[in-house]
């Protein structure tokens, strides 16, 4: 769920004032080499994801059987970038891979060896797979923070994304940090969202808000979101 909106940019301000001190003040700066740059945490190059749920029966022992088949994911041209834990059922696993080639991920996904794999490994019923372009990434550190990934339908991506990029206040006021924004990698209309939750009271209380049901409304959204709760317990 996998694994989707866009917001939370690092904003630069440039001051007014002197310009002849500014110079002076820039070469005493670079003079004691103090020299520093904003560093940009915004990826706008389209990546392709692939994003696996699925319960386990115990994370402990699944784990292992997840390492030992690196080798074959990355054959497949499928990099590890996120492994999060269910945060009401911590046996609910959700695995994030960085994908080369989406054929390459689509012929992985039905490759026997993986369900073969994931039986020994102790998967509990029929994984959730999907493979997701993500337009949109903000890969600054947040820490421990909650992660929720919502799925739901559009009527139309370009106009959903710009009533998603006008409600940026309204989200960050409500404890919601934009990590990820993508969409089915085949079909537009399937919106992939991930956030972190900076304060989950006010989170979980905006998700039943008529706010957030007006916002859906001017996007066009047309299904009920799908959201999964989640805390990120290995990032590569």
């Amino acid at each position: 769920m996998l694994l989707a909106s866009v917001v939370l940019i690092f904003l630069i301000s440039c001051g007014g004032g002197n310009q002849q001190d500014d110079k002076k003040n820039d070469g005493a700066d670079t003079a004691a080499g103090n020299t520093t740059s904003a560093v940009n945490t915004i990826v706008t190059t389209p990546q392709t994801m692939v994003i696996i749920v699925h319960k386990v029966a115990d994370f402990v022992k699944w784990k292992p059987f997840y390492d030992a088949h690196d080798s074959a994911r990355l054959a497949s041209g499928l990099h590890n970038y996120v492994i999060g834990r269910g945060l009401q059922d911590s046996n609910k696993v959700l695995v994030a891979l960085k994908a080369d080639d989406l054929e390459k991920a689509k012929a992985f996904s039905k490759d026997p060896g993986l369900k073969q794999i994931m039986q020994k490994a102790g998967v509990v019923g029929a994984p959730s797979i999907t493979f997701v372009t993500a337009t949109w990434q903000d890969t600054a550190n947040v820490g421990p923070l909650p992660r929720s990934m919502t799925t739901f339908t559009v009527k139309d991506w370009d106009a959903w994304l710009k009533s998603f990029d006008d409600g940026k206040q309204e989200r960050t006021d409500n404890g919601l940090l934009v990590r990820v924004v993508g969409h089915d990698a085949e079909d537009t209309k399937k919106v992939a969202l991930v956030t972190a939750l900076s304060d989950t009271a006010k989170a979980f209380a905006y998700y039943k808000s008529d706010a957030l049901k007006k916002r859906r409304e001017a996007g066009g959204v047309i299904t009920e979101p799908d959201r999964f709760l989640f805390t990120i317990v290995q990032r590569y």
